[in-house]
């Protein structure tokens, strides 16, 4: 009897210890013992559109250095881990695979480029982790059956059809030209503008490319050139295209109206040319974060303090956006964090979170607006539009 009974103790013990093992597997799969929410990035920190990559992840960090100081998301410090990938599709691959199998970050989190995010849009679909704001308007991360691609900018198709619409309507426009990166960004603001003016019964004057990452623009001035419109739609990299309007503004094309979408990055390009704006015409898809607005002074507060030598730009300011959503979207969490509940808080966010920047999940995005605006005295300026 003894035997037996020190058999059946033996096995309850056993029984135990593995009760308690699965428990422990239970609780680490569930709710993993992290101390930190890492969220990851791969974008130019060097190259020609150095200074793109960098306003996105100094927008960002000013947010979640803010958030971390005052504890987090429940005592849990957000992490943003980032790569440069110069601009170059091959570089974006090797870095996402690194954020996802030696990082394992909980999101992927503005990514920046059309090509380079085309690249590795297989792995995104296939991996399942949120990938959150992209740094792009691509049509092709705004198919609502890829449900855990969630934009925060209007898409590139709107941005050109806002531009086309407003010198239409506003400034009797009706011979158009692109000058365009020839390459997956390139082509998505091509195939926009020729909708945008099939829509009005007009057609493209002239088009002009230039190869991303070089400064090659020469042949481009003169293609356009050969048929000389009254607005040009510039679809490319900040550097390249303000050497296109410097060289083109030398070569007659005084009185034509240049049109930067918003990725070209204003505030870079207002800089390479010195500030001299005339016959420019931006279109972004945040405000200016010169308004006097809550969300605009709390961005100029927040920047002022982690960054303050930095000055506010259109491109830090919307990376700071994109970090606010995500807070929320954490903090509405009640329970455990996991990619699925994360997914379904981010695209059911307040409309009023950003306060005056309205925000409504459509298309896959969270803003479906477009601002255009002038530079003028030093600030971006909205323009008035006929209704």
């Amino acid at each position: 009897m003894k035997g037996v009974f020190l058999v059946k103790k033996n096995y309850i013990y056993l029984f135990v210890v593995i009760l308690f093992l699965v428990f422990s597997i239970f609780m680490l799969t569930r709710n993993p013992a992290l101390k930190t929410i890492k969220l990851g990035a791969s974008l130019p920190l060097s190259g020609i559109n150095q200074n793109l990559g960098k306003e996105v992840v100094i927008g960002a960090n000013a947010y979640f250095s803010h958030i971390n100081a005052r504890g987090g998301i429940d005592g849990k410090k957000i992490e943003f881990i980032y790569y440069d990938d110069k601009y170059e599709p091959e570089i974006t691959q090797t870095n996402i695979e690194k954020l996802i199998k030696k990082d394992r970050v909980f999101a992927l989190f503005d990514f920046v480029g059309t090509p380079t995010v085309k690249r590795v849009l297989p792995i995104i679909k296939k991996s399942k982790i949120p990938f959150i704001s992209p740094y792009t308007g691509a049509s092709f991360l705004r198919d609502p059956k890829t449900e855990n691609i969630v934009n925060l900018r209007s898409s590139y198709k709107e941005e050109i059809d806002a531009l086309v619409r407003y010198l239409v309507k506003n400034r009797s426009i009706s011979k158009f030209s692109i000058f365009y990166q020839n390459d997956d960004y390139g082509k998505e603001g091509y195939i926009a503008l020729l909708d945008a003016l099939k829509k009005r019964s007009l057609s493209l004057q002239s088009e002009g490319t230039y190869k991303r990452n070089t400064l090659f623009i020469k042949q481009a001035i003169y293609d356009i050139k050969s048929n000389m419109p009254q607005a040009i739609i510039l679809v490319g990299a900040y550097k390249p295209t303000a050497r296109f309007i410097k060289k083109a503004r030398e070569q007659g094309f005084q009185n034509v109206i240049f049109c930067p979408i918003s990725f070209v990055n204003a505030d870079a390009l207002m800089s390479e040319l010195g500030n001299k704006a005339e016959n420019i015409i931006f279109s972004q898809v945040v405000p200016s974060y010169s308004e006097n607005t809550k969300i605009a002074n709390e961005y100029r507060k927040t920047l002022a303090f982690y960054y303050p030598k930095h000055k506010p730009t259109f491109a830090s300011f919307e990376s700071y956006l994109a970090a606010k959503v995500v807070v929320r979207a954490l903090k509405n969490l009640h329970g455990e964090i996991n990619p699925k509940a994360f997914l379904y808080s981010i695209k059911h966010l307040s409309s009023n979170m950003l306060d005056s920047i309205k925000i409504h999940y459509k298309n896959s995005q969270l803003l479906n607006r477009v601002y255009l605006s002038q530079f003028l005295d030093g600030k971006f300026k909205v323009l008035a539009q006929k209704p």
